[in-house]
């Protein structure tokens, strides 16, 4: 089969073309998996932080990629959820221990044993991929296959880390840069809590454009004081400073939910601005989501569905995946981008 490949931890400022083509060997299904054919696969912020080293793959070759969308070639022994032809989609959790005490309350995204889709197991670059099936889920028919792919991660983790803000309706709500997580769950908070207002801090003025073709009641730099104090923030930035910038503008008691795997460490000087009585007094709270569970991905889809929330995305062909990389790190972005296994 076909793949873009990780064979190094890369910097990126001086390697354009992190990912290699190869041909794999046709991933064989074992015990309670799936093997799925991919028909589109979401790129994503955490492949630039595997690529980078901020979240290194344990071995290399890697195929990267966890928002894919494809369907079920073969079932392994042992199954019994999905049949051939099936549509699923795969997120960021791959796998988890499933017997540990954090499993058994829900908390799979916390398991000493947690696995993730694209890093510890080969992801959706590539033609083919095998997952467990307890890991696979539905795709809802109203949704083509390129607008579901940045559901399984950018939007079910922006639908934790919504969660995670403890927001009610009438609140105002903080979206910190604005990508393919942001966009969605500015929609999605709109959905949710039709009274609340969306303020959103976004470094490019394409986005903040976006942002208020979109719904938000004002959009503005990182560095800007937002005109209303606001009762949640959710942070997707890789940097310090924004963080320190989204504090100033929490009202009190509010919380700063932190969408990030890694933070770069060449900011962090960033965080010496941070001064206690303008920034965490007054019960001001910060919080970190860490990765997502089944249930986040199934309810989101759930709620997605529903909404509906239409993705705005980009398409490429797999073998154009560095230039859809390059162009999430230089943030030429609109939405989402996605790569498609068809064209």
């Amino acid at each position: 089969m076909k793949a873009m490949v990780l064979n190094r931890v890369c910097d990126l400022e001086k390697e354009k073309n992190p990912l290699e083509m190869a041909d794999m060997p046709v991933p064989e299904p074992e015990d309670g998996e799936i093997r799925v054919k991919v028909l589109a696969c979401g790129v994503c912020h955490t492949e630039l932080d595997e690529i980078e080293g901020r979240t290194p793959p344990p071995r290399f070759p890697v195929v990267p990629g966890h928002e894919i969308v494809g369907r079920v070639e073969e079932t392994g022994p042992g199954t019994h959820r999905f049949h051939i032809g099936d549509r699923v989609g795969i997120g960021w959790i791959h796998s988890a221990c499933g017997a540990c005490a954090l499993c058994a309350g829900g908390n799979e995204n916390l398991c000493e044993h947690f696995r993730a889709t694209g890093r510890d197991a080969h992801g959706g670059y590539a033609e083919y991929t095998v997952v467990p099936e307890a890991f696979a889920h539905r795709i809802p028919d109203v949704f083509s296959d390129s607008e579901a792919a940045p559901l399984l991660c950018a939007g079910a983790v922006g639908y934790r880390s919504l969660r995670l803000a403890n927001l009610s309706d009438g609140r105002n709500l903080g979206l910190t840069g604005f990508g393919a997580s942001g966009h969605l769950v500015l929609q999605m908070a709109r959905h949710r809590f039709p009274g609340c207002n969306v303020f959103v801090f976004a470094r490019s003025g394409n986005e903040r454009e976006f942002a208020m073709e979109l719904g938000a009641a004002w959009a503005g730099d990182t560095e800007d004081e937002s005109p209303e104090k606001l009762h949640a923030v959710i942070d997707t930035t890789p940097a310090w400073k924004p963080v320190v910038e989204a504090l100033k503008n929490l009202a009190p008691g509010g919380r700063l939910v932190i969408n990030a795997i890694r933070k770069e460490a060449a900011d962090k000087a960033a965080l010496l601005d941070l001064d206690y009585p303008a920034h965490l007094w007054l019960e001001k709270e910060i919080k970190s989501v860490a990765n997502v569970t089944g249930r986040d991905i199934r309810e989101f889809l759930d709620l997605a569905a529903e909404i509906p929330i239409r993705p705005e995305f980009q398409e490429y062909p797999l073998n154009e995946a560095n230039r859809a990389l390059m162009e999430l790190k230089e943030r030429k972005i609109r939405g989402a981008k996605v790569l498609r296994l068809d064209l």
